[in-house]
């Protein structure tokens, strides 16, 4: 192995290994002076070492003996950690000068800018070497990601204990309250009403957070087919049927007909009823709540209309958090867990689509899911249905 190709991979072992590989070409170089063989310049980077930078995953910057950037990866570059020729993070400076006073190897995680303006910032593991007289090597792994992610399970624990407290505990005052009246059977009985209410709660609420969980894994769609659209809507709309009915709703459906996406049928389908139980759950006594599907180029739209409370803008934009709720009072009265919006989104991330939201409050809101439609519907044609008045959009029939 000649000592490029020793270094290439020592390079990719880690900047250990990289130290060791500049010391060995220190040594041999001190060795063939001392023999009288011509004194040769210091290796410089070649082609192979750049490339080998190039693919490395951790933003990679080799310096000269005065700061200036020799070599650096791309990630280097896409982190903000080199900008014209130099080291940008004062931070990761810092610790470099200290390399530079004592040699010792420096490794710390450190907040870095995004860039060079506004307040985004990055979670760095920076490591710092002197690899040889005049060189030193910089390494920064951003770990910005996993510690959202880690942040994100903490306080999704948090939340579903706080979220399950609730239910729980009033199921054993409500228990311990039936225990005191047992001589009052009309007591036991409205008590006994709210306990059933509580636990129906508690059973969605569990129901919700298992499948939360389960669609935050990798490869949560398992085996995947065609899906017809129509039928999704329906099963969809049957299941959110007597919830609507004990509020009057009347559930329109309307649109094309015939598009099918690649994906699994019960996620759908538990997406769009998620919708509606929000529509409806958000909905005034007597009013309308309508699922319109229509084809956009490659996409399938299901969008789901209300004429409810709607909503502000500020919270349109936490509306698909877990545990979020635009009206917690509303959401206590009807059993809202605070989950449905999320697992929509979760739905839509795994089949490749999205979920939008357009609202005004006291005008209503519009939920629109966006799937890919199946390849072999993007050559065929689908049928439109008559337009049907309502809602004033042109894409209903009535279901109810």
């Amino acid at each position: 192995m000649n000592g490029i190709d020793g270094l290439m991979l020592l390079l990719a072992g880690g900047l250990g290994l990289l130290t060791g590989v500049w010391a060995t070409l220190a040594f041999r170089f001190s060795e063939r002076s001392q023999r009288g063989v011509p004194a040769q310049p210091e290796p410089t980077l070649d082609d192979g070492l750049v490339r080998m930078l190039a693919v490395l995953r951790s933003a990679a910057v080799v310096l000269d003996d005065a700061d200036n950037v020799v070599r650096a990866s791309a990630p280097a570059h896409a982190l903000g950690i080199v900008r014209d020729g130099r080291i940008a993070p004062a931070a990761i400076r810092d610790l470099i000068a200290q390399v530079r006073r004592d040699g010792v190897i420096r490794d710390e995680v450190l907040e870095v800018p995004r860039g060079p303006v506004g307040p985004g910032v990055l979670l760095v593991q920076v490591r710092v070497a002197q690899v040889s007289a005049e060189h030193l090597v910089v390494l920064a792994e951003d770990l910005t990601q996993a510690r959202r992610l880690e942040a994100i399970r903490r306080d999704f624990v948090v939340n579903v204990s706080h979220e399950l407290k609730t239910p729980v505990g009033a199921l054993a005052l409500l228990a311990e309250t039936v225990q005191d009246a047992a001589d009052d059977p009309e007591a036991v009985r409205r008590f006994a009403g709210r306990m059933q209410a509580e636990a129906t709660r508690l059973s969605a609420l569990v129901h919700e957070i298992i499948e939360l969980s389960r669609l935050q894994v990798a490869g949560a769609l398992g085996q995947v087919g065609l899906v017809d659209v129509d039928t999704v809507v329906a099963e969809a709309v049957d299941r959110a049927r007597t919830t609507a009915e004990s509020k009057k709703v009347r559930l329109d459906i309307g649109g094309e007909q015939g598009t099918r996406v690649l994906g699994q049928r019960d996620l759908l389908v538990t997406a769009v009823r998620n919708l509606l139980d929000n529509a409806v759950a958000y909905s005034g006594e007597a009013s309308h709540v309508g699922v319109g599907v229509r084809t956009d180029g490659d996409l399938v739209e299901i969008a789901v209309v209300d004429e409810g409370i709607g909503i502000t803008p500020a919270e349109q934009e936490r509306v698909f958090e877990r545990f979020y709720r635009v009206d917690p009072a509303r959401s206590r009265d009807t059993g809202g867990t605070g989950l449905g919006l999320s697992i929509v989104k979760h739905v839509a991330a795994d089949h490749g689509g999205d979920v939008t939201v357009w609202s005004q409050p006291g005008r209503g809101s519009t939920f629109t899911l966006r799937l890919p439609r199946a390849e072999e519907e993007r050559t065929g044609s689908v049928t439109p249905m008559p337009a049907v008045e309502n809602l004033g959009a042109p894409v209903r029939r009535s279901a109810s």
